[in-house]
């Protein structure tokens, strides 16, 4: 009995959203255009037996029908008055406070969906992320959005969030920056369609979990998918990928570019958008493949930036990325090209094929700290 009572609450509920989700504008149009006859109506009475011309006629009409009555015109005969109880007191008076009703129901109900992420936006030129981390999504979408605002080609543009993790709409800190959502699963086609994927100026495509494989599998669906919406010409994507060894398969499937999901810096995913390549860089400066940062304890005094950075290029020790501050020992990152420091130890960016040692650095920063 519990449960048939369970069930019967289910369908109940079930019937009300299915009342609550039928569409009003239809509705309202019809309503607005028995009101129009009904005002068309009692109009041409007006003229026909009360003598009245069309002006004084659809005046008097509109100040009955919305409950003015000024009371300078009025009709005098039987069949007029008649025509007004039946046309305007009993119909259009009542049709019009429907009207009202309804319309004041529809736009109630369309902000419940705009902020429930039940509104189709049919946006444009925006920046469209599709899916969210499991954990802690509201913190870094508003680190995400908060480094797309400070970044001036992004700082203007419309952010639309397609997900599952916000059932009763978006925290008010996100949509005071202008962030949309969509309610729906990532890999749902109508919902990817919802998003308008094609009009987008850059797509971001997360990785559900930063550490599952199946995540790569739902990215592919999801790339196989918007290139059917976008006709095979998709807009600049970005897609993280979970496992290197999905890179390739990702990118053929349409990601413009792919990153290892890092959810602490989330600014890495807008140098993506801004300055394509440039999340490679960073990644390689997580790991110890290809070039990857060290450091090395060499002392400078009275050294020039240009002059040592020039010298270790030449001798294929390296690309100089930061010094050492020998005073404090705070690490100054790209300093100007005439900036002249002391230093306790460099950090270099070299080659996975060629790491100097601490020597052949020491000996080459010394010949440019002697030139003239």
């Amino acid at each position: 009995m519990r449960l048939l009572r369970v069930l019967r609450r289910r369908q109940s509920c079930k019937r009300i959203t299915q009342r609550l989700d039928i569409d009003m504008r239809p509705r309202l149009r019809r309503a607005f255009y028995w009101l129009l006859a009904l005002t068309g109506l009692h109009t041409a009475a007006m003229v026909a037996l009360e003598a009245m011309g069309w002006e004084d006629a659809l005046w008097l009409t509109l100040t009955t029908m919305t409950t003015v009555g000024y009371g300078d015109l009025s009709a005098a005969t039987p069949l007029g008055r008649a025509a007004t109880v039946a046309l305007l007191y009993v119909a259009g008076i009542t049709l019009l406070a429907q009207l009202a009703s309804d319309y004041i129901d529809y736009r109630l109900k369309r902000k419940e969906s705009m902020i429930k992420g039940r509104w189709r936006w049919q946006m444009k030129d925006h920046v469209l992320i599709i899916n969210s981390p499991n954990n802690n999504a509201a913190v870094y979408f508003e680190r995400l959005v908060v480094q797309l605002r400070a970044t001036e080609p992004l700082e203007d543009t419309p952010v639309q969030i397609l997900t599952e993790a916000f059932p009763d709409g978006l925290p008010e800190n996100l949509r005071e920056m202008a962030v949309v959502h969509h309610h729906g699963e990532p890999s749902d086609p109508q919902a990817l369609q919802a998003v308008t994927p094609a009009q987008a100026k850059a797509i971001v495509v997360l990785a559900q979990d930063e550490y599952s494989r199946v995540s790569d599998s739902i990215t592919l669906d999801v790339l196989t998918q918007l290139r059917g919406l976008c006709q095979d010409t998709l807009p600049y994507t970005v897609a993280e990928c979970v496992h290197e060894d999905s890179r390739r398969r990702i990118e053929q499937a349409g990601a413009s570019t792919t990153l290892r999901p890092i959810r602490a810096y989330p600014e890495m995913l807008v140098r993506s958008l801004v300055a394509p390549g440039a999340e490679k860089i960073l990644e390689n400066l997580f790991t110890h493949c290809d070039d990857h940062a060290m450091r090395y304890p060499v002392m400078l005094e009275n050294a020039v930036w240009a002059d040592v950075t020039c010298r270790l290029m030449a001798a294929g020790m390296g690309t100089l990325m930061a010094y050492v501050a020998k005073e404090d020992g705070q690490v100054i990152c790209h300093p100007a090209h005439d900036h002249r420091f002391n230093a306790c130890a460099l950090i270099l960016m070299v080659r996975e094929e060629f790491v100097p040692t601490s020597r052949d650095v020491e000996r080459c920063v010394r010949q440019a700290t002697a030139l003239p």
